[in-house]
């Protein structure tokens, strides 16, 4: 089968078509034929040799794919071959077929296209996991998020204001921060010309941010912290600013803040599984009932790999970018 291989650590150039051998689904798997996969950050810093895989995982790219079920390995129920679905991955998305395991993979929900199914699972088992099972986002919080155009972004605004909390966003652009006002967000924030410290405190009396989830790390840490709410919440899950800044405690102390760092792809199966499980109960009814919707910025063929990483870079991107084998 056709797969996209990393030949060497680089520039998007170095993502090339190759043929590999189809998986086989083992105990507790499901192989899936894809029909598009995600195209995430992680996947860059990976292309780059900044984020290798964990022991065991595939060394192709790709954290996320939508398809239909082509084979069920031993053990696994509740699936059969013909069912369509989106899943989970610890790697090897970037492919025509990946095999994955079963407490992993989601029905499509209803409302949504096949191919569309690909930006759904890695964001928001990620916000799902970090904003509500890690921060404990409330009714009435605000949340604050960095890169609020992002996959990551998009999906966080409309998970929190279904769950009741106030957002601000933060964008590079006017297209940017129009299109999170559309998914409701409340405070919109340029951080190419506001301080985004003083313009959250001027929206909020002062009082801040509860929630803060941040893609870029070092870079924003200390504002970030001052950006808190007392008992504020930072998550941080990329370090697209920097992993290395210092870190005043007594700011933290007073205010009674807590830093938490997350990865997803990293985390034991049975936490993966547990996440997967928890976003089938509490996310997927709002996507049924239209409360929710990936926001998909466009498709690529799996042979433009390189042209996809391409757009990520360059931050011109709405909401998903997907690659179609």
């Amino acid at each position: 089968m056709r797969a996209i291989e990393i030949t060497e650590p680089g520039e998007p150039d170095v993502l090339q078509v190759t043929e590999v051998e189809r998986p086989v689904a083992g105990p507790g798997q499901v192989v899936i034929d894809v029909a598009a996969a995600g195209v995430n950050r992680a996947d860059l810093f990976q292309r780059k040799g900044a984020y290798p895989p964990p022991p065991g995982a595939s060394p192709l790219p790709g954290l996320e794919v939508s398809g239909t079920v082509a084979e069920i390995g031993e053990g696994v129920e509740g699936l059969a071959v013909g069912d369509e679905v989106c899943a989970l991955l610890d790697g090897g998305g970037y492919a025509e077929a990946v095999a994955v395991a079963a407490a992993q993979v989601l029905p499509v929900p209803a409302g949504v296209s096949l191919v569309d199914a690909a930006g759904l699972p890695e964001v928001v088992c990620t916000v799902w996991s970090n904003v509500f099972m890690t921060a404990v986002l409330q009714p009435g919080e605000t949340l604050l998020i960095h890169g609020g155009s992002s996959g990551i972004g998009t999906t966080a605004i409309q998970l929190a204001k279904a769950a009741g909390a106030r957002v601000a966003v933060t964008a590079g652009s006017q297209a940017k921060l129009d299109a999170c006002r559309e998914l409701g967000a409340d405070i919109l924030i340029s951080y190419k010309d506001e301080d985004f410290v003083e313009r959250l405190k001027e929206e909020t009396d002062g009082h801040g941010a509860d929630v803060l989830l941040d893609n870029i790390g070092a870079k924003y840490l200390a504002r970030n912290i001052d950006a808190l709410a007392t008992n504020g919440r930072l998550v941080n899950i990329g370090l697209m600013g920097g992993a290395k800044a210092e870190l005043d405690l007594r700011a933290l102390v007073k205010k009674r803040a807590a830093v938490i760092a997350t990865s997803l792809r990293a985390r034991p199966a049975a936490e993966k599984a547990a996440i997967v499980a928890a976003v089938r109960e509490h996310v997927w009814p709002l996507v049924e009932d239209g409360v929710f919707r990936p926001v998909i910025q466009g498709t690529h063929p799996l042979e433009r790999a390189a042209d996809a990483h391409r757009e990520l870079e360059e931050s011109q991107h709405i909401g998903k970018v997907l690659l179609v084998p």
